[in-house]
């Protein structure tokens, strides 16, 4: 595949529903000098036969097996020569012009690594959508929330966050990143396998001392929850054992310590939690599972972690927020990211 300055790229598995729903938006709002690859991780449905009769303009990144959504990627975007990267779920609506504020922001910001546009639900298109809403953050224990939704508590769209903003991290349904920054931060950790890969990227980024924003006036709509859906014990595990992981890689030493004991007693907490008062005995062997799973590949990232701490710019270039979210959200009641201490 030729250099190019956009390249949108939709991975791809088993996905050939989303493909037929989805790809003509992406083909018919796109900027003109935008190519829209399909990576396919190793699918075993009719997607590729569908791309060919459907859609043969479409370039096509063929994988032998299904890598996951962070090596997938990694293994698809070296086959890519772009300028910039747009990593695009399969199940996602983009609207008119949504292409074209990400680009002339990154072109006028060098500082930028990478954004996000809007997202907001394609079921319920007045609110914000649960991946990514209106830009990322993650509290001092390592809790993901966004602009727009905390926890499950998902805010209607009023216009309330329409301005740009540096955020912590950029949701991966739908991120444009720089290809020499995806390069030098080494990519997604396929090691992930799904889940965080992208907060954990973002993060990396941000201790070299690049900048993640959010940008409003783009707007997409994610359908969510396509390949594993909320409440499956699977999703549970990697998301545990996944924020433990980016926690161990990225905290500062002076954090690291303290973070972790007292994650420590949280997950166990939260294990309790599900099978007490929710009854689901899959997700409480899926928290245990993931911590110790987490222990066991503690030696597979000791030099990982060297390397991202020798990399640090700035003590507080993360954009980590200094409270607990599950005390402002359980014992301060405060369910509106708006409400939260700044």
């Amino acid at each position: 595949m030729e250099q190019t300055k956009i390249a949108i790229v939709i991975l791809n598995w088993n996905g050939r529903k989303m493909l037929e729903q989805y790809l003509s938006s992406v083909l018919k709002y796109s900027l003109e000098e935008a190519v829209v690859v399909v990576a396919d991780n190793g699918s075993t449905d009719d997607s590729l036969a569908f791309l060919a009769e459907h859609f043969p303009d479409v370039h096509t990144v063929v994988l032998k097996e299904n890598f996951g959504f962070a090596e997938g990627y990694n293994r698809a975007l070296q086959q890519v020569e772009a300028d910039y990267f747009v990593l695009l779920n399969s199940d996602v609506e983009v609207t008119h012009h949504w292409l074209e504020p990400l680009v002339e922001y990154m072109d006028a910001h060098e500082e930028v690594a990478a954004c996000q546009p809007k997202l907001l639900s394609w079921t319920n298109k007045d609110n914000f959508e649960y991946a990514g809403a209106a830009g990322g953050f993650i509290d001092r224990y390592g809790y993901p929330f966004c602009r727009g939704r905390i926890f499950d508590k998902i805010e209607e769209d009023d216009g309330q966050y329409d301005y740009p903003t540096s955020i912590h991290w950029a949701t991966g349904a739908c991120l444009m990143i720089r290809s020499k920054d995806y390069w030098l931060a080494g990519g997604l950790d396929g090691r992930f396998f799904a889940h965080q890969e992208e907060i954990d990227l973002c993060w990396r980024l941000r201790i070299m001392g690049r900048k993640i924003v959010c940008l409003p006036d783009s707007v997409v709509y994610h359908l969510g929850g396509g390949t594993l859906p909320k409440g499956n014990p699977r999703k549970t595990f990697l998301n545990f054992r996944n924020n433990l992981t980016m926690l161990y890689k990225c905290l500062p030493d002076n954090e690291l310590r303290r973070v972790m004991r007292l994650r420590w007693w949280l997950d166990y907490l939260a294990a309790w939690q599900t099978l007490v008062l929710g009854g689901n005995w899959a997700d409480f062997k899926a928290i245990f599972k993931a911590r110790r799973a987490f222990k066991q590949r503690l030696p597979l990232f000791e030099e990982e972690r060297k390397r991202i701490q020798q990399s640090r710019v700035e003590t507080n270039s993360s954009k980590q927020k200094n409270f607990s979210l599950l005390w402002q959200y359980y014992i301060k009641g405060k369910r509106r990211f708006s409400q939260l201490p700044t």
